[in-house]
């Protein structure tokens, strides 16, 4: 695959800073990023899932085993970003604060109700039937309450208040702050990518090799078609199988912050966990790091093919003046 010329590991790279709040942890910080200004590339880097500082109150709250949560966590890919960040300089941000406490890929909205205790009746939209959100009916809403073989996970309601503290400290200032590292990049290059990476269980096979990847762009909504198109054939040419929105099209980070007109596109991208992690996958693997070098070389990859959108946008709007 030709290389365009994007920074490698001497790229300046800032140390990391911290924002949000864990409510029950002490000093615990919700999400940490990484960022150059001005950026050297016009990809930004998410890792929603990939959040491990657990309060001793959220454990204490669980029904289930405490080594379930690690179901619910994108085990490491944070870890992953962040070395392909420090590879490509491109911009980064990544949970600290646990799934389990809330999903930093779900809307506000999609909560289940019927897991919440003390909801108050003068709420926005009262009067209106109490029904859980899209994802919430799965048992994977805003705050996750079930899971596949496992149940309910928790041994009681959680209080509204409590939501509604989660939602203040981690949710907002989270994706306040992605969407300002993803804006300050389109200003500077008049277009960004945002890859949002998450972790899958191994696929089934179903008759063939199962994908090591699924791209999801919201069936096209959220990312120009030359792009999606751009990380197949950076795949095929590393010889990976890739998946295209089934079974993961994308969540509320692209709902939320891609907006192709304006020219910030996104995808979500999910790595077969067996790929990078160890046969436990729990520790990196013997494969983390030729997936580091894998995913950089994707980025590097898109960032030209971002930075020429950029380039054409700019060329219109002078156009028009």
């Amino acid at each position: 695959m030709p290389d365009p010329g994007w920074p490698r590991a001497d790229s300046p790279m800032r140390e990391p800073h911290f924002g949000g709040e864990i409510p029950g942890l002490p000093e615990g910080v919700a999400f940490r990023w990484l960022a150059c200004d001005p950026s050297p590339i016009p990809v930004v880097l998410a890792a929603p899932h990939g959040g491990r500082r657990y309060p001793a109150a959220l454990l204490g709250a669980l029904r289930a085993p405490e080594r379930v949560v690690l179901r619910l966590e994108d085990r490491l890919v944070d870890l992953l970003a962040e070395a392909v960040a420090r590879e490509t300089g491109a911009p980064f941000i990544a949970a600290e604060a646990p799934r389990a406490m809330i999903d930093l890929n779900r809307s506000t909205d999609d909560r289940d109700w019927d897991m919440l205790s003390n909801v108050p009746v003068a709420r926005p939209g009262a009067g209106r039937a109490l029904a859980p959100g899209h994802r919430a009916r799965s048992g994977l809403g805003l705050v996750p309450r079930r899971l596949p073989g496992v149940g309910e996970l928790w041994q009681t309601r959680l209080d509204h208040a409590e939501l509604e503290r989660r939602i203040a400290l981690i949710h907002q200032p989270y994706h306040a702050r992605l969407g300002a590292l993803v804006e300050r990049v389109r200003q500077q290059w008049g277009a960004a990518l945002l890859i949002d990476l998450h972790s899958m269980p191994p696929l089934p096979a179903h008759g063939g090799a199962p994908a090591r990847f699924v791209i999801g762009d919201r069936f096209g909504t959220a990312c120009d078609g030359g792009l999606v198109a751009a990380c197949f054939t950076h795949f095929a040419a590393a010889r990976q199988l890739v998946a295209h929105n089934r079974p993961y099209a994308g969540g509320f980070v692209l709902d939320h912050h891609a907006r192709r007109s304006a020219g910030i596109h996104a995808v979500q991208l999910e790595i077969d966990r067996s790929a990078y992690l160890d046969a436990a996958l729990a520790e990196p693997g013997p494969g983390f790091d030729a997936m580091v070098e894998l995913l950089a070389g994707l980025v590097r990859t898109l960032a030209d093919s971002v930075a020429s959108l950029g380039r054409d946008r700019l060329r219109w709007r002078i156009a028009a003046e």
